[in-house]
């Protein structure tokens, strides 16, 4: 790709678990890695068990509920697709990746494009556009991103908010519900949370109730990371970005995008279970220190929950993570820390905060239960109620006393 401008739309929809719902997990970076490569060694087990099943050659589900077709099956302008049984079901037109640039050129105003670059419906992962657009006043990378989700899940849910703001800092947003039930959310943010960088992302995001889900983003420089910035603002209006997303074309090119397989559950495939996001809140709420007031509080729909509170000296966040399945990432995590006599691993840690607020420092007590299910309870405090700026006190509300007894509290075993 000759700039990140053209990476997929779905690695820019998963930095949101990386931008949005993702930034809350940012209190332990480090262990979500390991655990991602934890994972990820699971996940490629499990592809090298398949192969050596002799099922290469069938259609395996991939991200977004776009289909992985085998390499060597040629994807043509129409096709029809053929169930498990051998019997062909209706003919579905398909998209070319010069389809998806076609339409996204026209619904741009006047200008120049250039570093083309798109997938059709047929392409794994999935069908995307992106180019560089310039109408004089500088060049912007576009990106566009087309799946289907499944009515009701929580990326659906997700389009009708907007982000937390103690989380994540932008300029605006607006939800809107369309008058056939389409959830549509216009947002005015920058690329880096911590804004080290004056580029600017603002995107629109679409998502129909049969579950056609589009997002267009736009930046005011020729890539979303590691080019200067060419022009003050991104070049397409708000009014702009929501005529694009809910052009009837994409939901076209949604409904021509293959069924994915429904592989069946096993215990080796099975995502872990999540605590509920209000049962982390509710549990924290009960276990903070009398002497603090809450001003603010907020969290994720699973596993994470913030509440700011001010002991009269200053506010400071704290942020907790409850996670299942971490099992297999202990060693990684607490090799340095300590093993109670139950068998719950510990590890504390005093660090600077990782959004580059000036000052900020984040202390964070770690613990693992011991069992099958790999139960985390991990809770960090920051000298500061916003990590994104400045330190507003010398250190945390709570003491590092504080936070291990708190994490260490028999009461998150009811949500083991």
């Amino acid at each position: 790709m000759p700039q990140e401008h053209g990476r997929d739309a779905f690695e820019d929809r998963l930095s949101a678990a990386l931008r949005d719902a993702g930034d809350g997990f940012e209190t332990d970076r480090g262990a979500l890695v390991t655990a991602g490569r934890v994972r990820g060694r699971r996940a490629l087990l499990r592809r090298r068990t398949a192969v050596a099943g002799g099922v290469a050659g069938v259609a395996l589900a991939g991200v977004g509920g776009v289909l992985v077709l085998p390499v060597d099956e040629p994807a043509g302008p129409a096709r029809s697709s053929v169930a498990s049984s051998g019997t062909p079901t209706a003919a579905t037109t398909a998209y070319s990746g010069d389809d998806l640039l076609r339409e996204l050129k026209a619904q741009l105003p006047k200008g120049v494009t250039n570093q083309e670059e798109a997938r059709g419906t047929h392409d794994w992962p999935g069908p995307s556009a992106a180019l560089v657009f310039d109408d004089s006043a500088g060049a912007a990378a576009i990106s566009l991103g087309v799946e289907r989700l499944r009515p009701g899940s929580d990326r659906v849910r997700d389009v009708g908010n907007c982000p937390d703001k103690n989380l994540r800092d932008y300029d605006d947003c607006v939800t809107d519900r369309l008058a056939d039930g389409s959830l549509l959310r216009l947002y005015r943010g920058y690329e880096y949370p911590d804004r080290r960088a004056d580029t600017k992302l603002w995107s629109a995001e679409l998502v129909t109730a049969e579950g056609h889900y589009v997002t267009v983003s736009e930046w005011n420089s020729p890539a979303q990371k590691g080019a200067p910035v060419s022009r003050d603002e991104p070049p397409l209006t708000t009014a702009q970005l929501r005529g694009i997303v809910t052009a009837g074309v994409w939901r076209k090119v949604a409904d021509a995008i293959p069924e994915p397989s429904r592989p069946s559950a096993t215990p080796s495939t099975e995502r872990p279970r999540a605590a509920s996001g209000k049962a982390v809140a509710d549990t924290l709420a009960r276990l903070l220190p009398e002497k603090l007031n809450v001003v603010a509080q907020g969290g994720q729909e699973s596993g994470y929950a913030y509440v700011v509170v001010d002991d009269g000296r200053g506010e400071s966040l704290v942020q907790i993570n409850v996670q299942h399945g971490m099992g297999d990432a202990a060693d990684e995590l607490y090799g340095d820390g300590e093993t109670l006599p139950d068998g719950t691993r510990v590890a504390t840690r005093q660090s600077p905060g990782e959004k580059g607020g000036s000052g900020v420092v984040m202390w964070t007590a770690d613990t693992l239960r011991a069992g099958p299910d790999g139960f985390r309870v991990v809770i960090s405090a920051f000298n500061t109620g916003d990590q994104n700026e400045a330190a507003t006190r010398e250190t945390p509300a709570l003491t590092m006393d504080q936070l291990r007894e708190i994490a260490l509290s028999k009461e998150w075993d009811a949500l083991r």
